[in-house]
């Protein structure tokens, strides 16, 4: 069964046809440009985003030159906008799940937080969508509905009115492992009276769609991340992923049962299939491709394809916390902006590049410590996709740092290939998800070089820069 796949990320949009005997036979990328404002705010223009999902799958179809038997959509989870349910047609432009507008509305929430935590697994932050949706609703937008980017983007090209079980269980307006919307939480950010779509699950087909040629079954709609989780086989309680790409995601399967953080994470649902929910907890960081674009900015590098030939041995005890967008799990701390310590005359370009490194690296390891803190087994491998794991200095960094062995992906399109696996399903529930995720194996091992010792000796040294300038939440 040939599926066209298509992933709508922050930076562009993806488009695979794959055939489970003969692979990838169809691949386009059309970039995105968010634009990024004073204020905290980010936005992407709706239209881009609709003609890249059009471009880009038409594109790949093309390339394939078979027929297609489903189409997926893989979307970016808390991205949310304002539209008119009649014609179709954006109100406004997409708030990206980067956006920090919703902090005063959130704060003025903060009585709720415990409630909204231990209701629906997350943190009351303006990452998620309800904030942001409800900061539309005040300051730009009455009309219409106002939903999550999948929701609009499945409209436009099934006519359905969707969202799936993984991008609803990112909204803090459901409860965790719930099937429906919660009015009391809505009740919170004043949504209670929207209309908002069904939620279905990630093997359900939701409608067809003549987009890309003949009349085609959409289906296996899911958030970008757990796409990414199903597609690297992290199948049992305790198997985690990092996709590295604008910013750094971190995921743990939980199993059936959804966990309810002490430790600063989130939890949500991995994937709802067959009638069960499968769990997973999760850690961001805000900033990674987008570091390393912020080092293109200055001049420091001339693309990520320079940083390991430029690299450093050794920092030479340059420090960098890269909170160029912030901080999210576990610190939570919003208004976080980067800090770069030990610099000498002798510090050069290649040390600032370790550093800024290292400095992703050690965010991770913070997130698999407040993992194994919550979980367990403890994480004892981590498997790792998207763009930067081209950079072996990273996935050395991050190696060292977390001190377990990081197993490289080997294909560029983790969660395309999640999300075909999911349209499979859809057309063929008789399968098991096993039966649909493609055995792999690791284009790239990295096992720890520094000692224990060393590791904890950064580590500590990394987290006091860290928790002099931003310092971490309490656990509630």
């Amino acid at each position: 069964m040939t599926v066209l796949a298509i992933d709508q990320g922050t930076s562009g949009t993806k488009a695979i046809v794959v055939d489970p005997d003969d692979g990838v036979i169809g691949l386009a990328e059309v970039p995105v440009h968010p634009r990024y404002l004073n204020g905290g705010g980010v936005e992407q223009d709706p239209s881009e985003l609709l003609e890249s999902v059009l471009g880009a799958g038409r594109a790949a179809v093309a390339q394939a030159d078979r027929a297609i038997h489903a189409v997926s959509l893989a979307n970016q989870g808390e991205t949310v906008l304002a539209w008119d349910p009649g014609t179709g047609q954006p109100l406004t432009a997409a708030i990206v799940w980067q956006d920090r507008r919703a902090e005063g509305l959130c704060a003025a929430l903060a009585e709720y937080s415990d409630l909204l935590a231990a209701r629906t697994g997350l943190v009351l932050d303006p990452y998620f969508s309800a904030p942001k949706m409800a900061w539309l609703r005040r300051n730009v937008e009455t009309e219409g509905v106002v939903t999550t980017s999948d929701t609009w983007l499945l409209h436009r090209l099934t006519g359905a009115f969707v969202t799936d079980a993984t991008t609803a269980s990112r909204s803090l307006a459901v409860d965790l492992g719930a099937h429906d919307w919660n009015r009391e939480l809505l009740a919170l950010f004043e949504l209670d009276g929207e209309q908002l779509p069904d939620i279905v699950a990630n093997d359900q087909i939701i409608g067809t769609t003549t987009a890309f040629g003949a009349e085609i079954p959409v289906g296996g709609v899911v958030v970008d991340q757990q796409a990414a989780l199903l597609a690297e086989a992290c199948f049992d309680p305790g198997m985690a992923k990092c996709t590295f790409g604008t910013g750094a995601f971190l995921l743990a399967n939980t199993g059936t049962t959804g966990v309810h953080s002490a430790a600063g994470l989130t939890s949500s649902v991995a994937w709802r299939i067959a009638g069960a929910d499968t769990f997973c907890v999760d850690g961001q960081v805000y900033t990674a491709a987008s570091a390393v674009r912020w080092l293109c900015s200055l001049g420091i590098i001339t693309g990520a394809e320079e940083m390991d030939g430029l690299a450093a041995p050794d920092s030479n005890g340059v420090l960098c916390v890269p909170a160029l967008a912030g901080l999210a799990a576990p610190w939570w701390k919003s208004q976080a902006t980067a800090a770069i310590s030990g610099m000498t005359l002798s510090t050069g370009r290649g040390h600032l590049v370790l550093a800024v490194l290292q400095g992703i690296a050690a965010q991770i390891a913070e997130l698999v410590t407040a993992i194994n803190a919550d979980t367990t087994p403890p994480l004892r491998r981590l498997r790792a996709d998207g763009g930067l794991t081209q950079s072996k200095v990273l996935m050395q960094a991050c190696a060292d740092i977390l001190q377990v062995p990081v197993d490289v992906y080997p294909s560029a399109h983790a969660t395309a290939l999640g999300a075909a696996a999911l349209a499979r399903l859809s057309l063929q529930p008789q399968q098991s998800v096993r039966d649909v995720v493609t055995v792999w194996t690791p284009s790239a091992t990295y096992d720890p070089s520094w000692t224990t010792a060393r590791a904890d000796e950064f580590r500590h040294q990394w987290r006091d820069l860290a928790a002099t300038t931003y310092p971490r939440q309490e656990s509630s």
